[in-house]
């Protein structure tokens, strides 16, 4: 490229692939200034000028502010390599929190898709046989309360909400809940649950208990909570019918549920008891 001794603002966007409205802005700021003609007033850049916009681009994909690179390039500082190293050893620390926030929001995101993809299969496939699986063990996040049979409030649930923020942590996949009594849960009577969910912080506060790691007879439920004891009774039913033991407490999985959509027909959980064979 021929040097020249003056660009103006047209010449200066094309070779630099930046926009007009962009090099107002900086002139504006004082970040690439122009020189401007007392007899037409048009915006004319150096070639100094001109070589600034690459180095502007390449702090750009670094991430830095503007007035950051505004300091940059002055040179005012007393100590320039002093202040440009503190500078990149923020940008570094900084860069490293964004990726780990990116990290948990990815994670947060794929594991809502595949519960999504989960219950779309079940519902087209109309999955609601019961049957016996090994649970992988897992540690999650707990808090235990009161249940009254508001079991939109306890999936929704604000005071666990307000815990996992309290213990500087974070939250993904689906949430469970630990029925102290089965029988209750069908009846719909008051009892201690726990609620659980698995952590993205392993390091995090808050307490943990140890779930799966054992067999376990699963069913679907698919449809409104308010008829969910008919799936347990076929449950119950068939584990017996199978000459498994149970235990008294359940776990129920919401895979969908009020926090995915409002229609209670698309709503679907998972019923879990903790199983054995009973001696011949």
């Amino acid at each position: 490229m021929p040097r020249k001794q003056q660009y103006s603002i047209g010449e200066l966007s094309q070779l630099c692939n930046v926009s007009k409205k962009a090099l107002r802005f900086y002139d504006k700021i004082g970040l690439i200034s122009s020189l401007r003609h007392d007899y037409n007033n048009y915006r004319m850049y150096t070639h100094d000028e001109l070589l600034l916009v690459p180095v502007l681009k390449y702090y750009k994909q670094m991430g830095f502010k503007l007035d950051e690179m505004r300091r940059f390039i002055s040179g005012r500082h007393g100590n320039v390599y002093g202040a440009l190293r503190t500078a990149f050893e923020q940008k570094l620390d900084e860069l490293r929190k964004a990726q780990i926030e990116l990290k948990r929001c990815e994670e947060s995101v794929r594991d809502w898709q595949d519960l999504i993809r989960e219950a779309e299969l079940v519902i087209a496939d109309g999955v609601r046989e019961v049957a016996v699986k090994y649970v992988e063990s897992a540690q999650l996040l707990f808090q235990e309360q009161p249940f009254d049979g508001d079991i939109k409030s306890a999936i929704i649930n604000l005071d666990f909400m307000n815990y996992v923020e309290k213990t500087s942590n974070a939250i993904t996949g689906p949430v469970y809940i630990h029925f102290s009594s089965i029988r209750d849960r069908m009846a719909g009577n008051p009892q201690t649950i726990r609620i659980m969910q698995q952590v993205l912080e392993p390091c995090g506060g808050g307490g943990r208990v140890d779930f799966g790691g054992c067999m376990m007879a699963s069913c679907y439920h698919i449809g409104p909570h308010e008829s969910i004891h008919e799936t347990y009774e076929k449950f119950i039913g068939w584990i017996h019918r199978h000459g498994y033991a149970m235990d008294d407490d359940c776990y129920e999985r919401y895979v969908s549920d009020y926090w995915t959509t409002s229609n209670a027909d698309f709503h679907v959980t998972e019923l879990l008891v903790k199983v054995s064979r009973n001696p011949q």
